[in-house]
């Protein structure tokens, strides 16, 4: 059965259980979005040797100072940031270890859509997106299409189409 008869066939109401555990991921996921960000480029930040300065993380995010503070008050309260006046922003162990985790996510989705052979651009702008909703099942199976040579078989496929 192809896969257009398979998503045919699929029944339109999944059960409710089933259902609401995907509504609860999708709600943890909007939750954790702005912190993985955070983290993640003060991590970037400081591992090109610059300091992560709230001026910085600003304009990089595109949002205010006041915002950025507001956030890393909060990012400070759950323990992954520290901050010491007129240094900037360093990550606790916990932030480091949701940094490494964060990049790695990136990492893989943003592979796997230049795989594919999305723009540049867009590979850049989508995986900031998706790299925050794919769950690990997902994540894996991105992998293992990157390692049997997904990347050759979408070469193949724009040649054979004269793309």
């Amino acid at each position: 059965m192809n896969r257009q008869a398979a998503v045919a066939k699929a029944p339109r109401i999944v059960d409710a259980k089933v259902q609401s555990e995907g509504f609860r991921a999708n709600r943890a996921a909007r939750r954790n979005v702005l912190v993985e960000d955070y983290v993640e480029l003060i991590a970037d930040l400081l591992g090109e040797g610059m300091e992560a300065r709230q001026v910085d993380i600003a304009a990089r995010l595109g949002v205010s100072q006041p915002t950025v503070a507001k956030m890393l008050a909060r990012l400070a309260n759950e323990g992954l940031v520290t901050q010491k006046p007129y240094r900037g922003v360093f990550l606790t162990p916990a932030g480091d270890a949701l940094a490494a985790d964060a990049r790695r996510r990136h990492g893989i989705v943003e592979a796997f859509l230049a795989a594919l052979g999305i723009s540049a651009d867009n590979v850049r702008i989508d995986a900031e997106g998706i790299e925050h909703y794919a769950g690990e099942e997902t994540l894996a199976a991105f992998e293992r299409a990157l390692n049997a040579g997904l990347q050759a078989f979408m070469m193949a496929d724009r040649a054979k189409r004269g793309g």
